[in-house]
């Protein structure tokens, strides 16, 4: 896709080149700073001097002086200059000689020996392997000899340090340290002039096509390979890029990275050596020269030079991002990193990346958004901004200037696509989770909370209630009137516990507890609040609301008191005054003592005025001698101490029911204790005892605890029950005996009956359960009278599970 990269700028006009002369033609071009000079046919070297001047565009334009000229004399072409800035010296091929001139002047060297002579073409080594700063190391195309020779310049001579051979005759050539590239007669080769060293490259026609030599990096050069291709090779002859597309015509290339520039017949083409593809192309008539100079292109037809002047990168890369295309433009972008300081590509590649994110945010590619936001260290509340309301009123951002993208809100951007709002915004949950807890929120941490609550709210989020559990610094002005508008009331308590407003939190629970507010988020919100309270730290909220939590549910409402740490029993809630407060919820109550005694181990014994709460303990403890003894001497009620028994004994064996109606007995008998119940009350208590339930009790013991003055007459109805009882009991007995004996019998009978017939066994005889034979007499006696081995009649009894009836001993003889 096309991109604009360059402008054509005109440097010299034909007019001040050459005035009126029509056959003076450009021959080659050389630039050297400010500094540009020009070759032509008649043997004469122009020198002018290019001022560079910005537009009110923005772009440059170049105001030209001739400084000077002057003939060679040679009456021939110049056919090259190359500066030597360091000497202040042109190097000039002109009549097949190599001649040295001052740069100022064009002055000749007077020296003789600053010539060489017999020279087919001839290259600078941008990249000398000579450490001397005073001399130019260059290589020579020998006219006569198949041979490339190394000079080194100095200002008044010139010196041969190497000449090697070629296998065919040179056409081109290019110097990087040690290695020459060269274009032969029928193909490209790398040759190492120091150690020799060859590699063939590719073959090519130098009759069909002018062969292209570029070096265009250190190790790297740039050939005209056959098929319009623009080949890439290093000094070890490998190409780690891919090639680009020429026309068979090319005559000319040049580099101002990261692009490639070609000259054909007609055009200007420009191709990216980053992804290859064609950038640019711009028409150009009657071009013979293109060639590049520290990184300013120039470019000559055969009367005018001009310069190709790049636009700067950062206006190609925008011009990329608004037509969307973002990959060329990040690669654009990582491709400048070289010619651009470190500090200044940071900012650069750091702004284009955000703005490719917004770009590919646009397009709901939210992946590639979120990694480019990332790596561009984007301001995360330039992306909240797009959604309205989301930023805090109190939040001081200001979107970035020149912006980041084009669009005013998210209404905008979706242009009324409610799918597409949605989208954005679970994109937008997703990425601020990911980043409120990184470098990305820093200074902005209140910002991005509070606008991940706000989406939370509205978008229904179970993530809620974990930001609010966790630290978080939402803000509760901004928060609180979303949360309310969205009825999420648990969230908005949550959000007053976290900021110290727990009076606020359990007035709004205990209203949606109550139904006067709607909120389903949690179905066990009453045993929530009851759980607070038990944590809670101020003990005037504890007793303002422990009279509501136990209004609706005793069993729940007492953990408030039961559940509290140990360390806040004693400092905020005292155990006597839950026992008084709790004296109006009895249930309450019996469960706080219970926590109290089985719990935290305190002794009963304290709190001796909960007569029957202490009773009820103590029957869970099975200390039911202490339990009986509360209700009949403590609280006088015999109905509750027989109740007690029963309902103790309800689930239990009979013999568990008689113990505890022995304990109640012996505790109405019991003399020896203290009592404030008189005596005929108490055995007015047994005598009903013992009549209502005279079949449970065990009439011997009975007979030795009563006092030997109580008349028959009373116990009666005890004598009665007792007597039936025990009759019954006895002939229970003998109808089981009987049964017994019956059994008995026909087990006598059915073993007779087996051993009626012989059962022959012997060693030659096998057990049909082992197969084995018979080595003992003993053996057990199958239904059908088959013998086996006893043991395995046991194995076969544990398998099967048969009655035992069915096997039958037997002793026979053989």
């Amino acid at each position: 896709m096309s991109v604009k990269a360059f402008e054509l700028v005109p440097a010299v006009e034909r007019e001040l080149l050459m005035g009126d002369k029509a056959r003076i033609n450009i021959e080659c071009i050389e630039c050297c700073g400010k500094h540009l000079y020009v070759g032509t046919n008649d043997c004469f070297i122009h020198h002018f001097l290019l001022e560079e001047h910005a537009t009110t565009k923005g772009m440059l334009s170049y105001t030209v002086q001739k400084l000077l000229f002057r003939y060679l004399g040679l009456k021939k072409p110049v056919e090259a200059l190359k500066a030597a800035s360091a000497l202040e010296r042109i190097i000039v091929l002109c009549d097949a000689t190599v001649s040295v001139v001052d740069m100022i002047t064009l002055e000749p060297v007077p020296s003789g020996g600053a010539k060489i002579k017999g020279v087919a073409a001839f290259c600078v080594n941008e990249n000398p392997v000579n450490g001397d700063p005073f001399c130019v190391e260059i290589g020579v195309i020998s006219a006569r000899r198949r041979t490339v020779q190394i000079y080194m310049v100095y200002e008044d001579r010139v010196q041969l340090v190497k000449e090697v051979n070629t296998p065919e005759q040179p056409c081109a050539v290019s110097l990087d340290g040690y290695f020459l590239c060269l274009a032969l007669s029928t193909q490209y080769m790398i040759l190492n002039y120091s150690t020799g060293a060859a590699q063939d490259l590719f073959p090519y026609d130098s009759e069909e096509r002018k062969p292209i030599v570029k070096r265009i990096g250190r190790e790297e050069f740039l050939l005209a390979a056959p098929g319009g291709l623009g080949m890439f090779a290093n000094a070890e002859g490998i190409s780690q890029r891919a090639p680009v597309n020429w026309s068979e015509s090319v005559m000319g290339a040049a580099v101002c990275f990261p692009y490639v520039v070609a000259l054909d017949e007609g055009f200007v083409t420009v191709h990216s050596m980053l992804d290859q593809q064609l950038k640019q192309t711009l028409s150009f008539r009657d071009g013979h020269i293109l060639q590049d100079f520290e990184g300013k292109v120039v470019l000559a037809s055969t009367k005018a030079v001009y310069v190709l002047v790049p636009l700067p990168l950062e206006r190609q890369i925008q011009e990329l991002l608004a037509g969307h295309r973002v990959e060329e433009a990040l690669t654009l972008t990582e491709g400048a990193r070289r010619n651009i300081p470190k500090d200044k590509f940071q900012i650069l590649h750091k702004r284009i990346l955000q703005q490719a994110g917004f770009i590919q945010f646009g397009q709901l590619q939210f992946l590639e958004a979120k990694e480019h936001f990332r790596t561009g260290q984007l301001d995360v509340r330039e992306l909240i901004s797009l959604y309205p309301l989301l930023l805090p009123a109190s939040s001081s951002f200001t979107r970035c200037h020149p912006p980041l993208h084009e669009f005013a809100d998210l209404n905008h951007l979706a242009q009324g696509d409610q799918e597409k709002v949605q989208r954005c915004k679970r994109f937008l949950i997703t990425y601020l989770g990911e980043v409120r807890s990184t470098e990305g929120a820093n200074g902005c941490r209140e910002d991005v909370d509070t606008a991940l609550l706000k989406l939370y709210a509205e978008q229904d989020h179970e993530s809620l209630l974990d930001l609010l559990a966790s630290p978080n610094a939402c803000l509760l002005a901004e928060s609180a009137p979303w949360l309310e508008k969205h009825h999420k009331y648990f969230a908005l308590g949550l959000l007053y516990h976290y900021n110290g407003q727990d009076s606020a939190a359990l007035q709004l629970w205990v209203r949606v507890v109550n139904g006067d507010l709607q909120d389903s988020t949690r179905s066990d919100l009453y045993e929530y609040v009851v759980d607070f309270l038990s944590f809670c730290s101020n003990p005037d909220l504890v007793w303002k609301y422990a009279d509501w939590a136990l209004q609706r549910d005793q069993t729940i409402g007492v953990q408030i008191f039961t559940r509290r740490p140990k360390d806040q029993v004693k400092d905020q809630v005292n155990p006597d005054d839950v026992i008084t407060y709790l004296g109006k919820h009895s249930q309450a109550l019996l469960l706080y003592l219970e926590h109290l005694v089985l719990g935290r181990r305190i002794q009963i014994q304290e709190y001796d005025q909960l007569f029957l709460e202490r009773a009820t303990l103590h029957g869970k403890l099975e200390e039911h001698d202490k339990a009986l003894h509360i209700l009949v001497h403590q609280l006088k009620d015999f109905p509750a101490a027989e109740a007690y028994c029963v309902r103790g004994s309800a689930s239990r064996d009979p013999a568990y029911q008689q113990r505890l109606l022995h304990l109640l007995l012996g505790v109405y008998l019991d003399r020896d204790l203290p009592s404030s119940t008189g005596t005929g009350e108490l055995e007015m208590a047994a005598v009903d005892l013992l009549n209502r339930h005279g079949e449970l009790f065990d009439a011997v013991r009975v007979l030795d605890l009563l006092p030997e003055g109580w008349s028959l007459q009373l116990l009666r109805p005890f004598l009665g029950r007792a007597l039936r009882g025990s009759m019954h009991a006895c002939r229970t007995s003998q109808v089981a005996l009987g049964l017994a004996r019956s059994e008995n019998l026909q087990l006598q009978h059915d073993r007779l009956k087996q051993r009626r017939s012989p059962v022959l066994v012997s060693e030659k005889k096998g057990c049909v359960l082992c197969h084995n034979t018979f080595s003992e007499p003993d053996c057990v006696c199958l239904p059908g009278g088959v013998p086996v081995h006893t043991h395995c009649a046991a194995q076969r009894v544990v398998r099967d599970s048969p009655t035992r009836r069915q096997l039958a001993n037997s002793n026979n003889h053989t």
